[in-house]
């Protein structure tokens, strides 16, 4: 059943964004809850890009306790690291395309109320909407079927023929039965044909083969995010001569997708199978509430610091040239830019203050870096470990660390210069690397 705790929530506005600090616990889920609940009477979406990966899946767990009849989503990452030789697994691929379709689907019985993503997943460039509506279709029980139709559009959506079905993206044909596992789908299905009609559609159970329960229909997607009939091929091919310098046909990628065959890893190859990429900010639509959980700017410059550096390892390679990041992701001014298109609500961090109540959190906060010396200074450590959030106001030798364990009325709170006096300093505490003083012993006697 439903929370019936209420909180007060903001009025948002398009192209605006209104701040809140982030709430103890649990509270953070029920807000968006309540928040996502009054969007989709609406008929709004709810878009939560985190911070951290982990607060993604967290708040997917607890809104769906707090609103039961909310229908969340998450859009999972590709869990490769930028540049990698080898393909995301099609477990994830399944998940990010059923999410992607579930986003588009609005008010429809199949589509979703809450889009949770994570920060540095947003910033990947995706294929466009157009490329999802063309290649996903759908049959029913008592529809004619082409069998040979049927499996060239598996083939040209991505689908991989086997000889027994067992994860997304493959399917096998035997004599008049015909087992796919459609990406997206929980389950794989058993198709039935008596001649060119479907006479049933079962489920089954991949571990075991049988057949589970019957379904009316079945909704296949396309096996990757990218195309692979002729005309993509032959765009590909014709983009990486245009954007990629060298001799294509060094390149053993180019002469595979030449050859129909999908090379691992070329999934950051994701623009030359299209004129134009998309964002997920494409998928949303523009009347989408878009909450920003967190502090996203760290986030965002580790991830690009990160994709830079291995650029710069891997650019040069004849063999396997790689595009610019900037053809790959979003940079972190443009997400700003396509966010301010939308109603946003920023969730972040409450600043405390030593002595005084929690400030309010904004977005022009000043954080002051910490120099090498005072880091690592034993003051400052102990201190910082009790008083997080002074550790970047904490100074090196001989100011101290401006965050006394005990506070004392001669602190001034949390500034760079608020190193007490000598005689306001709690006598418990002692500066770093000092000696106790010793005590003076009373001479041996004499023997």
């Amino acid at each position: 059943m439903a929370f019936s705790v209420s909180m007060d929530l903001p009025k948002l506005v398009p192209g605006r964004r209104y701040t809140l600090p982030r709430p103890a616990g649990s509270a953070d889920s029920l807000l968006l809850a309540q928040l996502a609940t009054r969007e989709k009477a609406a008929r709004r979406l709810t878009a939560i890009v985190t911070a951290d990966a982990t607060d993604a899946q967290r708040l997917i767990d607890e809104m769906a306790f707090f609103a039961p009849d909310l229908r969340c989503a998450l859009f999972p990452d590709w869990e490769t690291l930028p540049y990698d030789t080898f393909s995301p697994h099609q477990d994830l691929i399944s998940e990010r395309l059923a999410t992607l379709w579930r986003i588009q689907q609005r008010d429809k019985d199949t589509g979703a109320d809450v889009v949770v993503v994570p920060a540095t997943t947003a910033l990947y460039r995706l294929a466009p909407p157009a490329f999802l509506a063309g290649y996903t279709f759908h049959f029913k029980v008592k529809q004619k079927l082409d069998e040979a139709r049927l499996k060239g559009q598996l083939t040209l959506a991505g689908y991989s023929h086997v000889t027994q079905v067992v994860s997304p993206g493959e399917y096998a044909v035997r004599g008049g039965l015909i087992d796919l596992f459609p990406m997206g789908s929980p389950v794989p299905y058993r198709v039935d044909l008596f001649d060119d009609e479907i006479d049933s559609i079962r489920t089954f159970d991949p571990d075991s083969q049988r057949s589970l329960y019957p379904v009316p229909e079945v909704r296949l997607l396309p096996g990757r995010e990218f195309p692979m009939d002729d005309g993509a091929r032959a765009k590909f091919r014709s983009r990486w001569r245009e954007l990629l310098e060298g001799d294509p046909t060094k390149s053993r990628i180019y002469k595979d997708i030449g050859n129909g065959v999908a090379t691992a890893g070329i999934e950051y190859y994701l623009p030359l199978f299209f004129d134009d990429t998309a964002t997920v900010f494409d998928y949303l639509g523009a009347d989408a509430t878009v909450v920003l959980h967190g502090d996203l700017e760290p986030a965002f410059q580790h991830f690009w610091q990160d994709t830079k550096e291995r650029y710069r390892l891997v650019q040069g390679d004849p063999e396997r040239p790689v595009l610019a990041p900037e053809a790959l992701f979003l940079g972190i001014e443009p997400f700003y830019a396509r966010a301010n298109e939308h109603a946003q609500l920023a969730i972040r961090p409450a600043v405390v203050v030593l002595g005084g109540a929690p400030a309010r959190a904004s977005t022009t906060s000043r954080t002051v870096p910490i120099s090498r010396s005072s880091a690592t200074s034993p003051w400052c450590a102990a201190p910082t470990s009790r008083w997080p959030v002074c550790r970047p106001t904490c100074a090196p030798r001989p100011t101290g660390c401006c965050c006394w364990p005990r506070a004392t009325a001669g602190a001034k709170a949390c500034s760079t210069s608020c190193a007490p006096a000598a005689s306001t300093r709690p006598p418990s505490t002692r500066w770093p690397n000092s000696r106790p003083a010793r005590r003076k012993s009373a001479s041996p006697p004499p023997r």
